[in-house]
């Protein structure tokens, strides 16, 4: 196992925790805060009903097609350097949207940040094994609850921020979000000479290499589903609710127990996950929790909403789950980046269909039952694959056979 935990200094190594924590904070920012005030987007740089739409899947096709490309950036320039740049280009590209008033220019400036949040996210459970080999489970964590933060407060923060005098300035509450980049980019100054000095991998793992193994494919499509119940949750149960007779405000705090759920789970899944050597277990737990969420809105829609929303929530916490078993399923730093870029990548194409096709079926059949059980059903295959990614392997050992 490749390893700086034993000549790092415990200085360099908190540098390094509070550079990944800063780094996960803003890793959905860029789209997140967008959504609180798409309205006013639309508005102000009249963007069309299709632009406004491909704005709403911009992050799932920029994870997809830029997350690959990230181990070899980092192979080439250096881990830090590239996670140093993605935060920069997060930076700039957010403050920059929101001076132009032309919806084209909004949607390249929003694909330019989220490039640079594509990059870091692939990246994060390298750095995590590279730095913490031995607290994988408890650093993974620490930088998923505060992704999850991040999230959370970008939703429901961006509108008060802008707001002055009781008149919402959309533009001054996106440059806040862009502020706050600039912030969390400082910690990674003081990291940029670790690439210098760092010990060059003697393994060049690709996604092409990855695409050789089982276990590749197993993780891929395991975070793919995952991601595509995600967001297919995100993208249209507050319309569900509302569908179900509840007013908008109470759809929203819906919603918000569903993401609000993963932020304490955010913290105790992944260092469970990481105590043990077999994590097929708590796969099946956590994934148990989905069909509970999703046969109580097909039963009774109205009356245990709140419960189900807490169900829904705690099997949307896969997400932390399938984060910690990257590092997990790899032992060097070289195979968790590769292990992470080809999950992410591959995944995320897959979790694109997700929205879509709850969409078609909603249009077809006028209702919610069928993009329901279009959801449960796939909660198999999730399981399954889950399972078999969860078992005690390291990817290393697929790519060296093949």
């Amino acid at each position: 196992m490749t390893s700086t935990t034993s000549s790092e200094p415990d200085t360099r190594r908190l540098l390094v925790l509070v550079g990944i924590i800063a780094l996960a904070v803003n890793l959905r920012t860029a789209i997140s805060s967008v959504g609180a005030v798409l309205d006013e987007v639309s508005s102000g740089v009249h963007l069309s009903g299709p632009e406004a739409g491909l704005l709403t899947t911009l992050p799932v096709l920029c994870f997809a097609s830029v997350g690959a490309l990230a181990p070899r950036l980092a192979r080439t320039f250096g881990l830090h350097r590239v996670s140093f740049a993605g935060l920069v280009l997060v930076t700039a590209a957010v403050w920059a949207r929101a001076q132009v008033d032309s919806g084209v220019l909004f949607l390249v400036l929003s694909f330019l940040a989220l490039t640079g949040a594509a990059t870091s996210n692939v990246l994060l459970p390298s750095l995590v094994k590279l730095h913490f080999p031995d607290r994988v489970g408890v650093v993974t964590a620490i930088y998923t609850t505060a992704m999850a933060i991040g999230l959370t407060a970008s939703s429901v923060l961006t509108v008060p921020l802008g707001t002055v005098d009781g008149h919402l300035d959309w533009r001054r509450a996106l440059v806040v979000w862009a502020a706050i980049a600039a912030i969390a980019a400082l910690p990674w100054l003081g990291l940029l000479g670790h690439d210098r000095s760092a010990p060059a991998s003697p393994h060049r793992w690709g996604l092409a290499d990855v695409a050789r193994t089982r276990l590749g494919w197993a993780m891929a499509v395991f975070f793919g589903l995952q991601s595509l119940q995600a967001y297919s949750v995100f993208g249209w149960f507050a319309k569900i609710y509302r569908d179900a007779g509840f007013s908008p405000g109470t759809a929203g705090a819906l919603l918000g127990v569903i993401t609000g759920v993963s932020i304490p789970l955010s913290l105790l899944i992944p260092v469970i996950a990481g105590r043990m050597r077999d994590q097929r277990l708590l796969v099946a737990a956590v994934i148990a929790f989905y069909p509970i969420g999703y046969l109580g809105l097909l039963v009774a829609p109205r009356g245990g909403a709140w419960v189900w929303a807490v169900a829904i929530g705690i099997g949307a916490c896969t997400f932390p789950l399938i984060l910690t078993m990257i590092g997990l399923r790899a032992a060097t730093p070289a195979g968790t980046a590769a292990l992470s870029g080809f999950a992410q990548s591959v995944g995320y194409l897959i979790a694109a269909t997700g929205p879509f096709l709850m969409g078609l079926l909603h249009s077809v059949t006028g209702g919610w039952t069928m993009p329901l059980w279009m959801l449960l059903l796939l909660t198999v295959p999730q399981l399954l694959i889950g399972l078999y990614a969860a078992r005690p392997v390291v990817i290393e050992d697929e790519l060296r056979a093949a």
